[in-house]
């Protein structure tokens, strides 16, 4: 069994910073892409960055240049930094990750993702 948990989130001032955390835990094989999303009441998710196992990374026009994602060693937790917060970053983040499964003798590649943690920017 695998699970996706976030950390991190809370209340900043704008202008402010966050470090939020995602780590993929248990059967695991593999991990692949590692992305962060957000999403707001009545809007769709949208992708805020990205990184490959390999250490490319892909990000939102909204957050280029404030935000930087990042990957530990393993390759089973990333990172977010969030700088120079805005008031528009106010979000529910969720942590998606693509993991190769291991079942028995078996493995599978499924999409997994975390329950979202609150990033609330306000003065």
């Amino acid at each position: 069994q695998v699970q996706v948990v976030e950390s991190g989130g809370g209340l900043v001032q704008p202008g402010g910073s966050l470090r939020l955390s995602c780590a993929a835990s248990g059967d695991i094989r593999s991990v692949y892409d590692m992305r962060w999303y957000r999403q707001t009441p009545g809007q769709q998710r949208e992708l805020v960055a990205a990184i490959t196992r390999g250490g490319s990374t892909n990000y939102g026009t909204s957050v280029k240049a404030r935000f930087t994602i990042s990957r530990d060693n393993a390759g089973n937790t990333v990172y977010l930094q969030m700088n120079s917060l805005k008031p528009e970053d106010t979000a529910v983040y969720y942590c998606y990750a693509d993991v190769v499964a291991v079942t028995g003798r078996a493995q599978r590649r499924s999409d997994y993702w975390g329950r979202g943690t609150q990033v609330t920017v306000s003065s």
